[in-house]
């Protein structure tokens, strides 16, 4: 078996995607925080001691996936040309939705997976002070789609 990241020797490389198009490539990725119903109230009201959480975890989520390579060994620094991540507020927590897009050789579903990482990590950080029983999970890609000129 052959593994792409992997040179004879088993070390670590960097995948060689030169000889590769370049094509219009997005991907979605999902997470959820779950959380107290008190807690989704105070979010939701704006009213946690932190401030206004969702926009704050919006704006870290877009910065994370904008420096996906220097966070992910062997990952290559692409041309994104948009991210963008959504939040739907229910009863125990919130669901987390980013959208990465890119043209480029390569696929930008690490970008898309580290916003919504970052965007829970985020809104764990401003909510922790009023919920300990806070939990992120569900991280997923959800589709990646490439448009071949």
């Amino acid at each position: 078996m052959t593994f792409s990241h992997m040179d004879n020797e088993g070390s670590a490389r960097m995948v060689d995607v030169g000889e590769k198009n370049i094509i219009r490539r997005t991907a979605k990725a999902g997470g959820r925080i779950s959380m107290s119903p008190k807690t989704v109230e105070l979010l939701r009201d704006k009213a946690l001691p932190k401030g206004d959480a969702l926009n704050t975890a919006r704006i870290a989520g877009v910065m994370a996936a904008k420096k996906t390579p220097e966070l992910i060994p062997l990952c290559h620094g692409i041309n994104m040309t948009s991210v963008g991540v959504d939040f739907e507020v229910e009863a125990g927590g919130i669901s987390i939705v980013a959208v990465a897009r890119a043209s480029d050789r390569t696929g930008v579903e690490m970008e898309a997976l580290t916003a919504v990482s970052v965007a829970a990590l985020t809104i764990y950080d401003m909510c922790k002070a009023v919920d300990k029983g806070m939990e992120i999970g569900d991280i997923r890609l959800v589709e990646k789609t490439k448009e071949e000129g």
